[in-house]
């Protein structure tokens, strides 16, 4: 399999090489990080002052060549009616995206001993990795440490593991 990264805005090289191991780490895959794209025009909501993800996807699927493709941004993106989203994608599709704005919040996610670097870094592989998961037609597991249990908060998203549980695995082999 072969994932192609597109960053959306100005996203660091650290958060561009974590997203690449992370996918690495779990998927065993060929990873491409493209060239920094624009914003897409008219997916900022005043009324909201977000985002919306789908535009995004979107973005990805059209500069991303591989068979999968994942949109990195740093904006606060959201879904229909969904307060906010940490990402997207579409199941079974070659589209996705992450957002790394909420995933920079204060919570040490219980690790005070971790630095807060440690710590985004952590919610960024686990995003990545879950997202393209959906892609591959995982969905949400039940299991609160498989990187596909559906976590709303970054507290939850700290309870996870980067991996995927045996049932999972099992379903993308």
């Amino acid at each position: 399999m072969h994932v192609d990264i597109v960053p959306v805005g100005e996203v660091p090289a650290p958060v561009k090489r974590e997203a690449s191991a992370g996918l690495r780490t779990v998927y065993d895959c060929e990873v491409t990080v493209h060239d920094a794209q624009p914003v897409p025009d008219g997916s900022y909501d005043a009324n909201r002052d977000q985002f919306r993800a789908e535009e995004f996807i979107e973005l990805a699927s059209h500069v991303g060549a591989g068979e999968k493709n994942i949109a990195i941004t740093p904006k606060d993106l959201f879904y229909r009616r969904r307060n906010y989203v940490f990402g997207l994608a579409y199941l079974d599709g070659n589209g996705s995206v992450i957002s790394t704005y909420r995933l920079q919040t204060s919570s040490d996610g219980g690790f005070s001993n971790r630095s807060a670097e440690d710590i985004f870094s952590d919610r960024v592989r686990k995003e990545v990795v879950h997202e393209i998961g959906h892609t591959l037609g995982l969905e949400h597991c039940d299991n609160k440490r498989c990187v596909m249990n559906f976590s709303p908060t970054v507290r939850e998203v700290d309870v996870k593991e980067e991996n995927l549980c045996g049932t999972c695995q099992r379903q993308v082999l």
